[in-house]
This record gives C-alpha cells, structure tokens and sequence, in this order.
C-alpha cells in the first residue's frame, strides 16, 4: 500500500505530510513521557520484525499480493504512540533506502500506515479484548488494513487521480482480503508472544533485552531465507491501480534516488542473494534506527 510519487497532487500531498508530522509528533512526546527503560529493546525488535515481515509478500487472489502491515502487533505490545515511531521508522528507511513509497507521498504512506493503522487498531484491539486477546488482535488486524486502503482511496480521489466512487470499492475490497493476512499473521505472532513471554502483553513489562536479540535473529532469518522467495504478484494498490488504469501517473523516475531499488543490493549478480542482503541491511538499519531513538526518547525522559 506503499504510494509511489505521481500518484498524488501537491496539495494532498502536502496535507496528508502535515497531519502525518502532526501525529508523529504527539506520538514521539507521548513516548518521551511513557516509555519505560525495560521496554526499549522492544522498539527496535518490533521495528526490524515488521521490516523484515513487510518483505514477504503472499498470494490472495487474481494474482494480487498482500503483506503485513504490522501496526495493531506493534500497538498491542508496545502501546499506540510507540507504534505510531515504530511504523513512522520502517517507512522512512523504506523510502529512502529501498525506494518502496515516493519521497512526495511519504507523509500520506506515514499517516495511513504509522499513525492511522496503529491508533485506530489500538482502540478497535481494546473494544475487543473481551472477547478473547488473540482473536481482538486478529480482527483489529484486519480492520487496521481496511481503513488504511479507505484513507488511502481519499488521498488518491482527492489528488483527482482516480474518482473515489471507483477508488473507495476497488481499494477496500481488495483490502479487505490482504486484511485477513494481517490479523492472521498478528494473531500467530502474538499467540507466540503470549506462549514464551506472556509478561510482555501485560503492564508493566519485563525487561526484554534477551527477546529482542532472540527477535532480531527471527527477523534477519525471515529477510534473508524467506523474503527472496516471496510472492512477486503486485500488491493491493499495484493491481488496483494496472486495473483501473492509473499505473502511468507513477513517476518514471523518482524524486530523490536510492541506493538500494526494489530491495536489491546492486552489484550482485544473483537476485536471490541481493535481495536477501538488502533485507538483512534494512533490518539492521531499521533495528538500529529505532533502538537509538527508543533510547534517545527514554534518556530525555530521565533527564
């Protein structure tokens, strides 16, 4: 669901980048205010394992792909504000490194997938949790991706790329079958979680500091054996937008180059091997990026 550059106008553009930054903002206070010292690895677990999580594509149907998107997981185990830093940390190195989101639409890709995904998952979780923790997570899964694609169907109509009586069907049906991934995939990481470590669903948590390198190897293992071989099918927004005929408005060249493109490391001539090296540097990166700022936020905190 990651929006290429051309598909929005400036003004949307711009104005999904200033309530992006907005909520990113309030999120990162948020976090400076509440985040415990214990759970600071776990930023940098939960980012690198919905970095690497966010390689594998699967199949749905039509030949569509889908993949994780990963907020309501990071929400349930660290709370909505440090998912929203989580998710806003995936999708900048995203962007930058790898390409995947143009540089114009990374506000718009922010506030659906970083701020609107976690917030509104979070709160649908907490409804639910009644009912079951594991079956709450896997329904605020699903509901988290299907709001993400409508959010994203209104910037496309609003930017006059496509019109939202035909984005809002198109986008939000497809969604609603990747959705089904993502509460499945949340419910198994989390029955995992909740098996070997059930204190980390509970506040206050644990020290954590042996699970994250323990989820950092899960992580590089799933960039650099399984990620290759992931469905090459184009996902949600890519199959809606060949179907719908709005695929050219996408930059032919991108704002701003990567070093990295479409997750493969140049210079290798395998692309097996590069794009398993490219997810075992993303992961490192996105692991590093949100363990310094975890820590950074945690420091303030106590200064």
């Amino acid at each position: 669901m990651h929006i290429p550059d051309g598909f929005l106008d400036l003004k949307t553009a711009v104005g999904a980048g200033v309530v992006a930054a907005t909520g990113v903002g309030l999120a990162l206070q948020q976090v400076r205010r509440q985040l415990p010292p214990r759970k600071v690895p776990l930023l940098g677990l939960a980012a690198a394992f919905i970095f690497a999580a966010q390689m594998l594509n699967f199949p749905v149907a039509g030949g569509t792909s889908g993949h994780l998107i990963g907020a309501v997981l990071a929400a349930v185990l660290l709370g909505p504000a440090a998912a929203v830093v989580v998710m806003t940390a995936v999708l900048v190195v995203q962007c930058f490194l790898f390409q995947d989101g143009g540089v114009s639409a990374l506000g718009a890709n922010i506030f659906n997938m970083a701020v609107l995904a976690p917030v509104i998952g979070c709160g649908i979780y907490r409804l639910a949790r009644p009912v079951g923790r594991i079956a709450a997570a896997a329904f605020a899964g699903w509901c988290s991706t299907v709001v993400a694609a409508i959010s994203c169907a209104g910037q496309l109509a609003l930017s006059g790329t496509v019109a939202w009586g035909v984005a809002f069907p198109a986008m939000t049906g497809v969604h609603m079958l990747i959705g089904i991934g993502e509460g499945l995939i949340t419910a198994l990481v989390l029955a995992a979680v909740w098996k070997a470590r059930p204190e980390l669903l509970n506040q206050p948590a644990a020290p954590a500091g042996g699970l994250a390198v323990a989820g950092l190897v899960v992580a590089l293992g799933l960039a650099l054996f399984v990620a290759p071989f992931a469905c090459s099918w184009p996902d949600g927004l890519e199959k809606v937008a060949e179907h719908l005929g709005f695929d050219a408005k996408a930059a032919k060249t991108p704002l701003l180059a990567s070093p990295i493109p479409d997750y493969e490391l140049p210079g290798i001539g395998s692309p097996v091997v590069a794009t398993a090296l490219a997810g075992v540097l993303g992961t490192v990166v996105v692991f590093g990026l949100s363990l310094l700022l975890a820590r950074s936020l945690a420091a303030n905190k106590e200064s």
